[in-house]
């Protein structure tokens, strides 16, 4: 069966990892974590970014670091993955669900005002797909109100918002390198980006367990000790390891991906067309790193027609997130503030087709003719 996804390889991950095992030190913040952040400092315009061993210990470091404490609110859309309000929950906050656009699958960012309130201390936007959202508008609302925002940018590497990179527009940025993302550190793998310089310090806190372990290795202190809350946030060189190989090909696995996400685009269109299926949609403002591609079904029913349409065909395709306001765990932690037109609606009739870095052209044409042969 074609799969849905498969890790990337470019090749040179094995030797970086027998590298890092020579060197005799595994753990993090040796020779290939500093690689990768000094890399992304680089490439993306960030004033600090820390290895994490997942995009959740991220989101969990960021809760943290912006001290969410119990009955604090924090806005976000139903339609994510778990670790996003999980993070905020960790620390006794209340989640808000505010309404998606059915045009991006991301925040509206106009409904947010509306689910503001004295408790509200931050907004969470979800770059869906690595298409980014309005930011320009949720940063203002955020300066208004005095909130912070934090990016939870897990499919964004590589995407941009008016030239600016994903992840670096808010006052915290959370990335993704699990295996099924563009980019991977050998399967799972994560980073936070500092953008306000006032949190970097409290964030190396947070990652090395509560100490300032960094600044003793950097001999600023001459021995280290607690100084506040804290966990084990480190990515081990090894994983680093693999992640720098992937960094270093990131422009030649960016396009690859694009050019299959375009090859789907225009096999498609002319069902899109024809009002049959609903196609991803990019704002001029964004430029998305082709992270997934996904169809939109008339229906929930058509959509499970199609699936197995093409699983008879020997191709798995998957949908998505269950919005969370409508889990049990989403009740009991969270409420959704207005109407919800889109999110329960268009996360039903969305569905992926299998994109990943090493998908042949000619496996790529079956899943292209199976899907056709469904349509036409």
């Amino acid at each position: 069966m074609i799969p849905f996804n498969k890790p990337a390889i470019v090749g040179t991950e094995i030797a970086y990892m027998q590298q890092a095992m020579q060197s005799g030190k595994l753990s993090g913040d040796n020779r290939f974590t500093q690689r990768c952040q000094e890399w992304i400092e680089a490439r993306f315009k960030c004033e600090k970014t820390l290895l994490t061993p997942s995009c959740t210990a991220s989101l969990e470091m960021a809760a943290l670091l912006l001290n969410i404490k119990p009955d604090d609110e924090v806005i976000m859309p139903s339609f994510t993955f778990v670790s996003t309000a999980n993070a905020f929950v960790l620390r006794g906050a209340k989640i808000v669900f505010v309404d998606i656009r059915a045009d991006t699958m991301n925040i509206d960012e106009t409904k947010i005002e509306a689910a503001i309130t004295q408790k509200t201390r931050a907004i969470v936007p979800v770059h869906y797909a690595g298409v980014s959202c309005e930011m320009d508008f949720i940063l203002d609302l955020a300066k208004k109100y005095h909130l912070y925002v934090v990016e939870d940018a897990a499919q964004g590497v590589m995407s941009t918002y008016k030239g600016k990179a994903l992840g670096t527009l808010g006052d915290i940025g959370c990335f993704s390198f699990h295996e099924t993302k563009n980019y991977t550190a050998g399967g799972e793998g994560g980073a936070i980006l500092i953008n306000d310089k006032g949190l970097i310090e409290n964030a190396e806190i947070i990652r090395e367990k509560g100490t300032d372990r960094s600044r003793f290795f950097r001999g600023q202190v001459d021995k280290y000790t607690w100084r506040s809350l804290g966990s084990s946030y480190v990515m081990s060189d090894l994983q680093a390891a693999y992640l720098w190989g992937q960094l270093e090909a990131a422009d030649q696995i960016n396009a690859r991906r694009w050019v299959l996400w375009k090859n789907y685009y225009s096999a498609l269109e002319r069902f899109a067309l024809s009002c049959q299926i609903g196609l991803p949609y990019v704002s001029t403002d964004s430029i998305q790193n082709a992270h997934m591609f996904y169809i939109k079904l008339p229906d929930k029913e058509d959509r499970e027609h199609f699936t197995h349409h093409m699983k008879k065909n020997d191709i798995f395709i998957t949908s998505h997130y269950v919005p969370l306001h409508i889990s049990p765990a989403g009740k009991k932690f969270g409420r959704f503030v207005g109407e919800d037109t889109n999110t329960l609606q268009e996360s039903d009739r969305l569905v992926r087709l299998p994109l990943f870095y090493n998908l042949s052209d000619e496996i790529q044409k079956k899943v292209i003719e199976s899907a056709v042969s469904f349509f036409a």
